[in-house]
């Protein structure tokens, strides 16, 4: 019985799995770029190429790139368009879901000039962020590219126009006509419903709730049967209505009271909001630090700690309200304390010049930009509601402090700002004068209405 011999084994060279990977990318990507019919030397077709460059994001792309970009067009076929064009005619594109600049200029033919639109080293910012729905018209001469408006808005439109090679940029702005409207209303139940009843835009609302927010706490203060009158500007063009415009004068009842306030700009160009009398109604603090909570203790020298079951001083207010909540500085100020401290939990301490200082408790975080030694705005906000220290739940726990003396921040009189100057309230009662007579007329309207 003879011996068998084992045949020699064939031996085959080791092609790195990384390779095979590139070698398959490579030919799929032969396969998908290049249509039936169409080649070139290599198995790429380069319009389809180029525009693969052109679609990374502007800030990617060099000035070689661009140039690359320029020559490999040059070289190709300016593809047919699928658009219908008209030369010499605008042409409006409306943007569809997932296009981008290149697809819309291959779909109209136009490729060719899209690198002389984009020129590296400009601004494209506007042109990188187009969206569906937005309108791009064309003007062209055959497939050469004349002029491209980017409508931003009813009345503003970004336009290239060619000159020579490249293309130079404007903005073209519409004229509005502006008239003065009245919206008003009374609350039943909440100053949102009522001002949508009114035919108020949540923007218009929030401009109502700021203008009176030095002397109306929205989120405490509010009462049913409480009113409002407002004259807001409303922009028109071509006698279509296009946007609100700013308050011009604006009333509130709120518990009997009647507040008034009238924009008014002055001769150094500050814009504001003034009583009849000149007064400001900006104050240097906010009466509150949270817009929608609920006061679960107030301020009370002899009030019972609800832990520790002793008589001991509350010297400030708690705001009930969720765990996240902003908070916002009731004044412009330096923070002079952020950290944690026993049972106030984490905390801030703002000084607001020489006089006065606001303490914030019982944070869950701190917001950015609220270091020791930083200058904080009024309203900005510096952290947000938690339960940390010695808390029975999430809330806010505020105090205000007169020369290191605390006060009830529910009743301390807030300092103002200055009122205008004797010289200029001869031009701000000229200018307020029939925003005045017209809310004074809506006032005596409502006031009969309701004695029906």
């Amino acid at each position: 019985m003879g011996t068998s011999q084992k045949r020699p084994a064939r031996s085959f060279p080791l092609i790195p799995l990384a390779t095979v990977l590139v070698a398959g990318l490579l030919v799929a990507a032969a396969i998908l770029i290049t249509p039936p019919g169409q080649s070139t030397p290599g198995g790429t077709n380069l319009a389809n190429a180029a525009m693969q460059v052109t679609d990374l994001p502007l800030k990617q792309l060099s000035p070689q790139a661009f140039a690359d970009v320029e020559r490999d067009l040059d070289a190709t076929e300016t593809p047919e368009p699928t658009t219908p064009v008209h030369a010499g005619k605008p042409t409006t594109v409306v943007v569809k879901r997932g296009d981008s600049l290149s697809a819309i200029f291959m779909r109209l033919g136009i490729y060719s000039n899209l690198a002389q639109l984009l020129k590296p080293g400009e601004d494209h910012r506007a042109l990188e962020r187009i969206y569906p729905g937005q309108k791009l018209v064309f003007t062209l001469s055959g497939t050469r590219l004349d002029r491209l408006e980017l409508v931003q808005t009813p009345y503003r439109s970004l336009v290239y126009s060619r000159n020579n090679d490249s293309f130079v940029a404007e903005t073209l702005h519409r004229q509005l006509d502006t008239i003065l409207q009245y919206a008003g209303g009374h609350i039943d139940s909440s100053l949102y419903l009522a001002g949508h009843r009114a035919g108020m835009s949540d923007t218009l609302i929030q401009d109502l709730v700021h203008i009176f927010r030095w002397d109306i706490d929205f989120a405490l203060d509010l009462r049913v049967g409480d009113s409002f009158s407002i004259l807001y500007e409303k922009h028109l063009l071509d006698g279509e209505e296009v946007e609100d415009g700013e308050i011009a004068a604006a009333e509130f009842v709120n518990k009997g009271i009647t507040y008034r306030a009238y924009r008014y700009t002055d001769e150094s160009g500050r814009t504001d909001y003034y009583t009849l009398e000149g007064k400001s109604l900006h104050r240097t603090f906010l009466r509150t630090p949270v817009k929608i909570a609920r006061i679960s203790s107030y301020f009370n020298p002899r009030r019972r700690h609800p832990i520790l079951n002793v008589i001991r001083a509350h010297r400030g207010v708690d705001y009930a309200a969720p765990t996240g909540t902003p908070i916002q500085a009731t004044g412009a100020g330096r923070v002079i304390y952020r950290g944690t401290k026993g049972q106030y939990g984490k905390m801030i301490v703002l000084r607001h010049g020489n006089i006065y200082s606001t303490l914030y408790a019982h944070m869950s975080r701190y917001a950015r930009g609220t270091g020791v030694g930083r200058m904080v705005k009024q309203g900005q906000t510096i952290g947000y509601v938690g339960s940390t220290g010695l808390s029975t739940g999430p809330h806010l726990h505020y105090e205000f402090r007169v020369n290191g003396v605390h006060r009830n921040p529910l009743k301390v009189k807030l300092p103002q700002t200055k009122s205008l100057p004797k010289a200029e309230m001869d031009r701000f009662l000229a200018t307020i004068h029939a925003p005045a007579r017209q809310l004074d007329a809506y006032a005596l309207n409502r006031l009969a209405l309701q004695a029906l």
